[in-house]
């Protein structure tokens, strides 16, 4: 069986997330989609590997190094796992999230082993879809916003399309953050069934054209300039992704709505 070619380190990714962007590496291809084998489940190895993370996680802080380096070869074994081992793995790297850490000085959050973690979990879509979603919001991490941007971009790259429902919801949220992390994470589901790709396009026009209603009224509104300014270019982009059209003005989106909200969207020319 050929084995899938290695995922990004997640040491390096997680120095990107603090220096740059959010990870957003491609998934390797599964074994069965290389190999069409027959996989191996419940191995040691991996049952090895989750033991030994479960450790140094409970370590305080002191062992997230190292940790972080267990959670990349658990990333590696994902993509060449049977079922319940994928789930052992989902599993074993969401318990992160459960763990405390105290700040570090001058108030900074310790959230390296967290960002690790919901970075990683993105790579193990379906199985980590749910674990994703339960730590959205949850009011250990809400008030990190870091953590909760990489868990929302993690949660649309699972590509469940339970999560759809989830990550409309957080297009209310009173955080410009939280809102453009959703708006680009729903920008995984081009694949998705026509009518939930409608329904993602007729709230995100609806709420680019709210935005800008709202800056056009009043210029001096900077609360309304921050939104429309964070929440603009990703709604876009999503906009073009799930419908293959090109458009950049609020405008012309919803013009464009209007003329093909009830066209066939994926009937062949």
């Amino acid at each position: 069986m050929t084995r899938p070619r290695p995922l990004p380190s997640l040491i390096l990714t997680v120095a990107c997330l603090f220096a740059t962007a959010p990870f957003a590496a491609a998934a390797a291809p599964t074994a069965q989609e290389e190999g069409g084998g027959e996989i191996e489940d419940k191995r040691e190895k991996v049952d090895e590997l989750c033991k030994q993370f479960k450790e140094l996680i409970s370590k305080r802080g002191e062992e997230d190094t190292a940790a972080v380096g267990v959670m990349d070869s658990l990333l590696q074994e994902f993509p060449v796992s049977g079922p319940k081992d994928r789930k052992l793995i989902a599993e074993s790297i969401g318990k992160a999230l459960d763990q405390k850490r105290k700040e570090l000085e001058g108030g900074v959050l310790d959230n390296k082993l967290y960002i690790a973690a919901a970075a990683c979990l993105g790579e193990m879509g379906p199985e980590s879809a749910d674990i994703l979603t339960k730590w959205i919001g949850h009011k250990r991490h809400r008030k990190d916003v870091i953590l909760q941007t990489q868990l929302i971009l993690s949660l649309g790259k699972t590509k469940d399309e339970g999560a759809i429902k989830t990550l409309m919801g957080l297009l209310k949220d009173k955080s410009p953050t939280i809102v453009s992390a959703a708006a680009q994470s729903l920008a995984n589901f081009s694949g998705a069934d026509q009518k939930d790709r409608k329904k993602i396009v007729n709230d995100l026009v609806r709420l680019l054209i709210d935005a800008k209603t709202s800056v056009d009224d009043d210029v001096t509104d900077t609360i309304a300039r921050e939104l429309y300014d964070t929440i603009a270019a990703p709604i876009i982009t999503t906009l073009q992704e799930l419908t293959g059209h090109d458009e950049r003005a609020p405008e012309e989106w919803q013009r464009w709505w209007n003329k093909n909200k009830k066209s066939d969207w994926d009937e062949e020319d």
